[in-house]
């Protein structure tokens, strides 16, 4: 899914996509990287280290998948002088930080690309407590040139 959407950027059929890997339920099992056990059930770990060990796992995986992908848009140029994940912005995270509390507060969110050259990168950004993931959004539809007044719980 990745190569399909860094072909649909680099072909210019979409400039837009949304990829969801798995619904924070899914109780997908891992066996390319040998975990057989489901990744719901596994992230109600009950602080058991082997558990831990799994979702850790399954984390590397995940975020090594992505990194590909930026790497592929990285790959390509694009415009005068940049490339892809330049001239884009892409948000990679979840909607829960600890499975086995359901937490839903400071969510690992990572925001890659420079939106044109709008956004810098290589920053911590720690928000105040109960900030909305909305805010996030409704800043990329204006770094993108497509204010909005509002979006969601923003």
């Amino acid at each position: 899914m990745y190569d399909l959407m860094v072909l649909a950027f680099r072909t210019d059929t979409t400039r837009i996509a949304t990829f969801m890997l798995a619904n924070e339920g899914s109780n997908r099992t891992f066996p390319m990287i040998d975990v057989k056990e489901g990744h719901h059930q596994l992230s109600h770990h009950q602080n058991e280290e082997d558990s831990i060990a799994k979702i850790r796992k399954i984390d590397r995986y995940y975020s090594e998948q992505f990194a590909y992908f930026l790497e592929q848009l990285k790959s390509i140029p694009d415009g005068e002088d940049g490339n892809l994940l330049d001239n884009s912005l892409i948000v990679y995270g979840g909607s829960i930080s600890d499975g086995n509390r359901h937490d839903h507060n400071n969510l690992p969110i990572m925001l890659a690309g420079h939106g044109g050259g709008r956004v810098s990168g290589g920053k911590l950004i720690e928000c105040s407590e109960n900030t909305p993931l909305n805010n996030l959004f409704l800043n990329m539809a204006e770094i993108a040139e497509s204010p909005i007044a509002s979006h969601g719980d923003s």
